[in-house]
């Protein structure tokens, strides 16, 4: 998955074959530090005595949509979109602080036509907005748009260079299949870090890449590093836990993802949870994390989130199906991504639709994006089409890359090779 994960309230969520892009794209965020609630509160307090500060709105705007990023609640987006319109209302013009937020928030609820639009318009009032520059990077990543989202990243890097602008331009790399250069970018922002947060931030970017093509040595030693940064920081801490999981150490990896999605839900790390306690022999525990699951999108919605990608590689494995290939579909309308076409493609083959599938599964993996949960999907979809020569490339090399890509996606694998190679 992507590389500056987890930062969406809506679930920026790596590892497994269920999960969304981990971009900063999902999520319209913007490093702002290891404790968004104190700037809440802040803020807050300054607000009470100075109520017509719009920049403080627009500050404690972007703090609230930060607030439910980290935390997987998110009720705190209409709070957010509050605070921006009443920093608009008090400076409607020039405003390009509130015009970005604004932007981060719909990006937050995967509304990216109005991120974009919104991105664009704090530009035109400052072009050197970083916030504006990173999320307009976002936008045009989620919408599908390649080949934009590297120009803005390059001009942004041109224009404000910075951490914001390296993970997304790193993240651009990746999907285009250039791991190494992502990774060469990525240490650059690494090496650029000064504060405890981007140090963890950048870091934590470097283990998951590390993990996403199997080195788990590597991204323990990259996510070690961010814990000492910042010992609580969820991000890394879930980057360790599936990076244990991938030496074997299933017991430390529920413990750790326990406490993570005791404090932030996100679906990823729900459906993370609920395979590894299936892959230890525990359905009960594991049914429990899909149920709440369908809790978090009840919310997302409520928020304003649109929660279909999020939700529906999950339903298309643990849920109802013919909900999840609805989702997938109406996602996939929405916007043509590598993300959106793996998921309609794994959604259209469990409701038994794999020749129909296929297609969609082929355009996943066709920028070159190295994702072992894609090749997995493309290889069961190849198999059912009755295409077992392509069935054995693609399965094969998922479980080079990755391994351990998904608790039981990975079985499902070996299993299904297995069967191929002995006929």
């Amino acid at each position: 998955m992507g590389l500056a994960f987890a930062l969406t309230a809506a679930g920026a969520v790596l590892g497994g074959p269920h999960e969304v892009p981990a971009t900063p794209a999902a999520a319209g965020a913007l490093v702002l530090g290891a404790d968004p609630g104190h700037g809440v509160r802040a803020l807050q307090a300054r607000l009470k005595a100075q109520p017509e500060d719009a920049g403080a709105w627009a500050a404690l705007g972007t703090a609230y949509v930060e607030e439910a990023r980290g935390g997987g609640d998110p009720s705190r987006y209409p709070q957010a979109a509050e605070a921006f319109a009443r920093s608009l209302r008090l400076r409607p013009d020039g405003n390009a602080d509130a015009l970005a937020g604004r932007a981060a928030l719909a990006a937050a609820r995967h509304d990216f036509p109005a991120a974009l639009r919104d991105a664009d318009r704090a530009l035109a009032v400052n072009p050197y907005s970083e916030h504006g520059l990173a999320v307009r990077i976002d936008a045009l990543v989620e919408l599908g748009r390649y080949p934009a989202a590297l120009d803005a990243a390059r001009r942004a890097d041109a224009r404000r260079p910075g951490i914001p602008v390296f993970t997304r331009l790193a993240y651009v790399r990746e999907l285009r299949g250039d791991t190494e250069e992502a990774r060469r970018v990525l240490e650059l922002a690494r090496n650029s870090a000064s504060s405890r947060a981007d140090i963890a931030y950048t870091a934590t970017a470097l283990g998951r890449l590390a993990w996403s093509q199997g080195d788990y040595d590597e991204a323990l030693r990259q996510c070690g590093q961010a814990l000492k940064a910042e010992p609580d920081h969820l991000e890394a801490r879930e980057c360790r836990a599936r990076a244990l999981t991938g030496k074997g150490q299933l017991a430390a990896a529920v413990a750790e993802f326990e406490e993570i999605v005791d404090r932030s839900p996100l679906p990823g790390r729900l459906v993370a949870l609920g395979e590894l306690y299936e892959a230890s022999g525990s359905p009960g525990p594991a049914r429990r994390q899909y149920e709440v699951l369908g809790t978090w999108a009840g919310l997302a919605r409520a928020g304003g989130v649109n929660p279909d990608l999020d939700t529906a590689l999950a339903a298309a494995d643990h849920g109802d199906r013919a909900e999840a290939l609805r989702a997938a579909r109406a996602e996939w309308q929405r916007r043509r991504t590598v993300h959106t076409e793996d998921a309609l493609a794994w959604a259209l083959h469990r409701a038994g639709r794999s020749e129909e599938a296929l297609p969609h599964a082929r355009a996943a993996t066709a920028t070159g994006y190295r994702d072992a949960s894609f090749l997995y999907h493309r290889g069961m979809i190849e198999r059912a089409a009755g295409e077992r020569a392509a069935a054995r490339s693609s399965l094969s090399r998922a479980l080079a890359l990755n391994p351990a890509f998904s608790p039981l996606g990975a079985r499902e694998a070996r299993r299904a090779l297995d069967g191929l190679e002995a006929t």
